[in-house]
């Protein structure tokens, strides 16, 4: 999973992208980078790390020009803790590109060995965004045949890359003296949208926030299968470049990934996060008689709207019960010392009259491998609480997620092949009320029913590409970047303190 942003304008726009990657670092935290053009030259600057600490002023003054991209980064493929795999990816024939991309190509290893054995194109990193500019700069290539480069070429390579690529792709991508390409895989399973400032400036980025906090005027989503070309001058044109396109954004974006104040696709995800605490009301009135719970706490941050909305429905006081350290940084490993991972205490602390002689529902936006739910039930318990019951907003996770959320293999899922009593059970809780499938879906849906439908696969275990088989996943399990000895877990959700704040 990551963020991205592109923009083209008529001043320096390396603060601005600056300034919009620290609207997206809650979809990245492990690296970041901004390429920007001055006539026909890219200026780059890359590194692992959060925003903040990977650029300095430094860094700033060698990012000259009127447009640029810029991303942050999980690693969901590949090797986690290369500097080399932090994006932008760079490739100087044809004309020279540039290329950020969010989501994760399911056939990128076939890719790889076509693109070596047919394009006499070098793959130099495990990445498969390296992959995609490498097909994109081929189709490029092909639909030129070496003269200039016009906007319908792009298109035409675009569409080339749609009958070649599989998976989940947002790309925005820089053409050396050219313009700005922006485009989204066929279903559309990961956001990208429009919008533009009044003094001209136009900006593609992965959430409306990017937009709105950067004083631009969302203009619309990108459409699932469509090219947005912005040439220098800030011409736009588009074009569908997908044979049958159909629009199945991701719903973990609704849930958990994306911000509460941005909208998606035409759906306010905070909204959706309402909805949801509302259809959880109902599950939990039929588990639990609302008589006896004494208080409703979200564990921070994202399962706060759902929390409040079941509470006011069950006529439940909400309080905060937990305070989140937002300075929680990495432990610092000396030699001779083994990891020292950081407990739910280090990055949660315990409101404790809150929990003394109560019984509480805690409730929490998701529960993907269970051990942070494990030990927040067992602080609710020392802080005195006489029972504690959770709710997940979300269904169980029961299935991996291979259209680029960094999530968990099947063995590492609590829910997976195991009943709602066994994971109770491991969970330590009085009870567990998870949201049902059709009723999460039609929560979010109902603020956009005109709707194809979700990618919710690691809900109900249904991959709307259609093409991924038992092998498949298990092969990009084995792909899945692993947390070196001295490194913590980064995966968002590994971690309790990379909620949204």
């Amino acid at each position: 999973m990551c963020g991205i942003v592109g923009v083209i304008s008529n001043a320096p726009v390396n603060q601005l992208i600056y300034d919009s990657l620290l609207l997206l670092q809650h979809r990245g935290q492990d690296a970041a980078g901004i390429v920007t053009q001055q006539e026909r030259k890219f200026f780059m600057h890359k590194a692992k790390g959060m925003v903040k600490d990977v650029f300095r002023t430094r860094n700033m003054r060698a990012l000259p020009g009127n447009c640029g991209l810029g991303q942050v980064r999980y690693p969901t493929a590949g090797n986690a803790f290369s500097e080399e795999e932090a994006q932008p990816f760079y490739v100087n024939a044809p004309f020279g590109i540039v290329l950020v991309h969010n989501g994760n190509l399911t056939n990128a290893q076939a890719l790889r060995l076509e693109l070596f054995t047919t394009d006499h194109r070098h793959i130099n990193t495990e990445s498969d965004s390296e992959v995609l500019l490498n097909v994109l700069a081929d189709e490029i290539d092909k639909a030129t045949r070496g003269k200039a480069l016009d906007v319908q070429d792009v298109f035409a390579a675009v569409a080339a890359v749609h009958r070649r690529i599989r998976g989940s792709y947002a790309v925005i991508a820089l053409i050396a003296g050219h313009g700005l390409l922006a485009f989204r895989d066929p279903y559309g399973i990961r956001p990208l949208c429009l919008g533009r400032n009044t003094d001209g400036t136009i900006m593609v980025a992965s959430e409306s926030v990017v937009l709105e906090g950067s004083s631009h005027v969302l203009d619309r989503d990108i459409a699932p299968g469509e090219a947005v070309f912005i040439d220098l001058e800030g011409n736009i044109s588009t074009q569908q470049c997908a044979q049958n396109p159909h629009l199945y954004p991701c719903i973990f974006e609704f849930v958990y990934l994306a911000r509460p104040d941005s909208v998606l696709d035409g759906i306010s995800v905070y909204q959706a996060r309402l909805n949801l605490g509302e259809t959880l009301a109902k599950r939990v009135v039929s588990a639990v008689p609302p008589s006896q719970i004494d208080v409703v706490i979200p564990i921070p941050e994202s399962s706060r709207p759902s929390a409040m909305q079941l509470a006011q429905l069950l006529g439940l006081p909400y309080r905060e019960g937990f305070v989140k350290n937002r300075y929680v940084g990495r432990t610092f490993i000396m030699p001779g010392q083994g990891v020292r991972k950081k407990s739910v205490r280090q990055k949660l602390n315990v409101i404790g009259s809150e929990f003394k002689g109560r019984n509480v529902l805690l409730v929490d936006d998701s529960i993907v491998r269970g051990t942070t739910s494990r030990e927040i039930v067992q602080m609710a318990r020392e802080a005195g609480a006489n029972k504690v019951y959770m709710a997940s907003a979300a269904p169980p996770v029961r299935y991996p997620n291979v259209y680029g959320i960094d999530m968990p293999t099947s063995s590492e899922l609590v829910a997976h092949d195991r009943t709602i009593d066994q994971i109770r059970d491991l969970i330590g809780c009085d009870a567990l009320i998870y949201q049902d499938v059709d009723a999460m879906k039609e929560a979010v849906r109902s603020l956009r029913p005109d709707l194809d439908g979700f990618d919710a696969s690691c809900f109900d275990g249904v991959y709307v590409t259609g093409d991924i088989t038992l092998a498949d996943i298990e092969r990009m399990n084995d792909e899945r970047p692993n947390a070196q000895e001295d490194e913590e877990d980064t995966s968002r959700l590994a971690l309790p303190n990379a909620r949204h704040g």
